[in-house]
């Protein structure tokens, strides 16, 4: 019996902490990497030899190394999001999900030869900058103003998802943990700034890597070699490629590739978080190679992460944890599954909970590392007396006010249903925008402010009024995406012990399952619906896309209503290299405007050389 046709009711589930503990030597590998990531803030606070400035704190004087800065864009790129709700994903709805990591292989062309060199060429430090320079400081503000809602919006979830991780697995409270690691993290990245953070990211990113490809090796054994997972996966549906163009589906190839494509470049390519990241190295040429080897890096771990789930659902297949009544929903089966594979190994437990929080903390502290320097450059320096002493005060202060809207934030993330897709639609909502206005500068030399700003603002009332749209029809029931179907039928089998005595011994109440009804509902599902065609219950991942097209739509109408000053004409640089080449001849540094030498120049600034002379002469 399909779990798509059926009314499903969760029990409250098992309280874990009973039959699988988190020992002594769990919490104590635990405190281990906690304490690492404060040393780490203290020595780069107190003890590393470097100058009190922004371009210290912000940049790391501009003198970071390749490795640490690749190493550092994977591990804030997986944060505890992917390593709880990316499985939970694959487990529930299948393979399809694993082209948004593969789209990864097309967005770093795309950052290494459209975007990251107009930064590097014109020396930015904070990627708004670049739209103050190509449009206007208006623009600049709009797009600020979306990355500060954006981060407001996704910090609470950020340090919410490891969180959830601990209590399921010692039973402790989500919100006394969320205070303890949320003020880590605040501690080491209010006084390290991005050396810290890089530096806690590398050895953050050791422990994902190691924990993530122990969960799947074991969980291979464990379910009987490859073989049977693929068995298993194939026979429970979650190996089924869909290629269908129903944009309503919640998962295909194709939505998943191209929301991952666009995900991938505004995340990396235009968010501060990155940004600071990459053009605290040297050079491009160094640039270049750190992007190159964290694309590797993020297709290597992120598809990793994503098989997990498909062997999570082959060791469960025909005793579902979840119909079961002992894990509640798709989001607690990842540290179930750890639990279950690594319970009796000593200190395995404490690895895994120490990769979900490495994972946030590394993803948390590149946010509120970022986000302090935007609001201040922004919003706060206009107004006051800038000094370097008085701005490193105020990031560190606004990192702390930050800390503590997490904590609180924490209370309202517990409501979730499903942590990935809140994600993606909150992030959708001017995502696409702001991938859309930076393509505009460095591709489209039509566009100017009038153009950037009025796209930008149709682009996000548009998707503000789809996805508003599209919830009420979630929450009404037009639109339901129920899993692919798992079973309890096999739960006799020896491997499923735990689960079966739970039930046994009601220790859990299995999930109570409503007949079908007799006429099927007209309703929108993950893999098929009965309803007319409507844009409001399109899949959340065409969000992104959506969001480019709007602005796009927009621009290039308006780009020939709202007609450039022909005497403004913008800096070459503001280009991306390719376009250059296509530029008019007077839109290029012209002779008569190289500047001049001499005693002469400094007298005359308007000074220049009237080629024509020389042209008639020559004649």
């Amino acid at each position: 019996m399909s779990l798509k046709t059926m009314n499903v009711s969760l029990a409250k589930p098992l309280d874990i902490a009973e039959g699988l503990k988190f020992g002594t030597a769990d919490y104590v590998v635990f405190t281990v990497m906690l304490s690492a990531s404060a040393f780490i803030g203290v020595y780069f606070g107190f003890f590393a030899k470097a100058k009190n400035t922004t371009e210290e704190y912000l940049r790391g004087g501009k003198k970071m190394q390749t490795l640490p800065i690749a190493i550092s864009l994977v591990a804030s790129q997986l944060s505890g999001i992917a390593i709880m709700s990316v499985p939970a994903e694959t487990y529930s709805f299948g393979v399809n999900y694993i082209f948004m990591v593969v789209a990864i292989i097309a967005a770093v062309p795309i950052l290494i030869y459209v975007i990251v060199p107009v930064f590097y060429e014109n020396n930015v430090s904070n990627c708004y900058e670049y739209l103050e320079a190509r449009f206007s400081k208006l623009t600049r503000q709009l797009i600020t103003a979306t990355f500060i809602m954006n981060s407001c919006l996704m910090l609470p979830v950020f340090m919410f998802i490891p969180s959830l991780a601990f209590s399921q697995v010692t039973g402790m409270n989500i919100h006394q943990i969320n205070v303890i690691v949320s003020s880590i993290c605040v501690f080491y990245t209010m006084l390290g700034g991005i050396k810290a953070v890089v530096w806690t990211d590398v050895v953050q990113g050791c422990i994902m890597l190691l924990s993530v490809v122990l969960v799947g090796v074991l969980g291979v054994m464990r379910t009987g070699g490859l073989d049977s997972v693929i068995e298993n996966a194939s026979q429970g549906g979650r190996l089924s490629l869909d290629f269908r163009l129903d944009p309503r589906i919640r998962v295909t190839v194709w939505n998943a590739f191209f929301g991952g494509l666009f995900m991938w470049t505004g995340h990396i390519g235009l968010n501060q978080s990155c940004v600071q990241r990459i053009v605290s190295l040297p050079s491009f040429g160094q640039a270049k190679r750190a992007l190159i080897i964290a694309g590797f890096g993020m297709l290597i771990i992120m598809g990793f992460n994503s098989c997990i789930g498909i062997i999570m659902f082959a060791r469960y297949y025909g005793c579902d944890p979840i119909l079961a009544g002992m894990v509640s929903k798709p989001d607690k089966m990842m540290p179930f599954f750890v639990q279950d594979l690594m319970g009796n190994m000593t200190g395995m437990p404490g690895l895994f909970i120490s990769c979900v929080f490495s994972a946030a903390l590394s993803t948390l502290s590149a946010n509120l590392n970022s986000l302090s320097g935007v609001i201040y450059f922004d919003y706060i320096r206009p107004f006051i007396r800038h000094t370097e002493a008085r701005a490193n005060a105020t990031m560190k202060l606004l990192i702390i006010a930050m800390g503590v809207y997490c904590i609180v934030g924490g209370f309202a993330v517990q409501n979730f249903s499903s942590i990935i897709q809140t994600v993606i639609t909150i992030t959708g909502i001017n995502t696409g925008a702001v991938v859309a206005v930076f393509f505009l500068g460095m591709l489209y030399p039509r566009a100017n402010s009038k153009v950037a700003v009025s796209s930008l603002v149709f682009s996000v009332v548009v998707m503000f009024c789809l996805i508003i749209k599209g919830q009420m029809k979630l929450k009404v029931g037009h639109v339901k995406y129920d899993g692919l179907p798992n079973s309890l039928d096999h739960c006799d089998a020896p491997q499923f012990e735990m689960i079966a005595n739970a039930i046994h011994f009601n220790l859990t109440t299995p999930v109570t399952m409503a007949p079908p009804p007799a006429t099927p509902p007209l309703v929108t599902g993950s893999f098929e619906s009965n309803r007319e065609f409507s844009i409001f219950e399109i899949s959340f991942l065409w969000y992104k896309v959506v969001g480019i097209f709007a602005t796009i739509l927009w621009a290039i109408p308006m780009s020939y209503i709202f007609k450039s000053d022909p005497k403004a004409r913008p800096d070459y640089k503001l280009f991306t290299p390719f376009v250059r080449k296509f530029l008019p001849a007077n839109q290029v540094t012209e002779l008569e405007e190289l500047p001049l030498r001499g005693e002469q120049f400094k007298e005359n600034p308007e000074l220049h050389i009237d080629i024509t002379k020389f042209k008639n002469d020559t004649n």
